[in-house]
Formats: structure tokens, sequence, C-alpha cells
């Protein structure tokens, strides 16, 4: 019993032990008491085995495996979609200009490859920052190239809209929609 004295102390009925019959645990353990003569029974089933999964660290000096260049590429790929939808936007939009501006062709032309191959320097040199900062320094893994591709399609889309606000008509167009 706890003691009468003291309000806060814990009251417990205590009931004396009958035979065969485990009195219930409030926690489920009583602090300084051992089960004496009961026995477990010897256990007859191994105990599991966990496999090592490679975490890519590796011990340290030792190389870490060269991946073909087919998973490189699928690294690429990744995030694709997004370039690849802000191209599009891009070239109809060259397409819009350049049929605007009527006559001969090949200037308009040069100035989409040009622009092209600026897209694809700035994807490369994203790629390289990504890596210099995410890999290196930060210690990241990379999953992909969703950044990179990111960074060139705002760079694609935003050309698409020069090359319409170098049309007059898109102009006046966009004007007359938007009451100005």
């Amino acid at each position: 019993m706890a003691d009468q004295t003291q309000p806060w102390a814990e009251r417990t009925v205590e009931v004396p032990p009958q035979p065969g019959v485990v009195p219930p645990q409030r926690d489920g353990f009583r602090r300084g008491v051992a089960s004496v003569g009961q026995q477990r029974a010897p256990r007859t089933e191994p105990f599991p085995t966990v496999e090592q999964e490679p975490t890519g660290t590796g011990w340290p000096g030792e190389a870490t495996p060269r991946r073909p260049m087919s998973w490189h590429l699928a690294q690429l790929r990744r995030g694709g979609e997004w370039s690849a939808a802000a191209g599009l936007f891009a070239f109809v939009c060259w397409g819009i200009w350049a049929i605007s501006g009527g006559g001969n062709l090949t200037g308009p032309f040069l100035i989409l490859v040009l622009s092209l191959l600026v897209a694809v320097g700035l994807f490369a040199l994203s790629q390289l920052v990504g890596r210099v900062v995410l890999e290196r320094q930060m210690g990241r893994v990379r999953r992909g190239a969703r950044g990179a591709h990111l960074v060139t399609a705002v760079f694609l889309v935003g050309l698409g809209v020069a090359w319409l606000q170098q049309t007059e008509w898109v102009v006046s167009a966009w004007n007359w929609i938007t009451g100005h």
C-alpha cells in the first residue's frame, strides 16, 4: 500500500497470488522483478539474415565502377519533356515571325539555328553548374537533368515570346484583346 500521509502517492490494492494465475501488469513489466524458474523454449528457427545493400560509396581509395553510356544518356533524358515542349513553342513562334516578315527565309533560319545552339550551350552550362554545386560541393546525387531542362525551357519560352513581340499583327491582336 502507498503511504497515506502523501496524497500524491500511487494507491494500489494488493491481491494475494493465486496458483496458476499471472497477475496483470500495468506497464508490461515490473522493475526489479526477474522471471525465475521459467525457462524459454530453445529457438528452433535460425536468425534471419540481412543482405548488404551497396550504398555506392565503397571503401576509401576504392574506385567507383564506371557506368555505361546508356545510363548517362538516360539521366540526361529525365526532364526532357520541359525542353521539348518549350522547343516546340519556340519553333512555332519562330515560324510565325519568319513567315510574317516575308521575303527570304535564310536570315531567320540562321537566327533559329544560332538560338538553338545557344539553348544547347545553356543546357550544358546548367549541367556543369549542377555537377559542381550539387554533386561536388554539397555531396548530393542527381537523379536526372530536370533542372537543366527547366532552365533551357525558360530560355526557349522567352525566346518564343520575343519573336512574337517582333511580329506586328500578333502585337496588334494582343493590344486589341487586352484593350490597350
